[in-house]
């Protein structure tokens, strides 16, 4: 409900309608009521449409506003915004804003979990690193397959997909810098 809350607080401080936010982002307006309302749970893309309509990030909108500089998120407290056919879950632990975002998540995936993500802002990387299982990771078709201890590095805004190939669970974390604006740092280019 609290998503649902701060989607409409968005909307409304810029004035918008329904319509007008469902035409910005390409998503339905029943979709849109859904979400204010709080009976719908919006996939992770839905979300990031939305939140990129109302020129937002997306912990603006999952996560409530920290008071203090300081913010504790306890094992179980994250904000799941995936769940898998097989067990699966993506759980945002922490994010921080300077105006830069970055997030950093918790994934479960159980046997033959897959999740695919469409391009996210311009100049977005991600890293992911392998805690236990295997991960493939499918970067604009191209595939990366990841064991316990390996970590990637790679561009968020091409569409890539993650997937468990195996019939055991896996886990890795995966931190996302998206920067304000799609402004790359200058190490960013580089092949380190």
């Amino acid at each position: 409900m609290a998503i649902g809350v701060r989607v409409r607080n968005h909307r409304r401080g810029r004035g918008w309608t329904l319509d007008q936010l469902s035409e910005t982002s390409g998503v339905s307006r029943r979709m849109l009521i859904n979400v204010e309302q709080g009976s719908a749970n919006p996939s992770i893309g839905t979300l990031l449409k939305i939140s990129q309509a109302l020129g937002l990030v997306l912990p603006a909108l999952v996560e409530p506003p920290a008071p203090k500089s300081v913010k504790l998120t306890r094992n179980g407290q994250g904000a799941v915004l995936w769940s898998g056919s097989a067990g699966g879950r993506g759980v945002l632990l922490s994010s921080i804003r300077t105006p830069d975002v970055v997030e950093i998540w918790d994934w479960t995936f159980g046997p033959k979990d897959e999740h695919s993500s469409a391009a996210h802002s311009s100049g977005t990387t991600e890293l992911l690193h392998v805690l236990e299982g295997t991960i493939s990771v499918s970067v604009a078709g191209e595939p990366h397959t990841l064991s316990p201890g390996d970590a990637l590095r790679f561009p968020g805004d091409v569409p890539h997909v993650y997937k468990n190939p195996s019939d055991e669970s896996a886990r890795f974390t995966m931190t996302v810098f998206e920067p304000v604006s799609g402004h790359v740092p200058p190490h960013e280019h580089s092949d380190e």
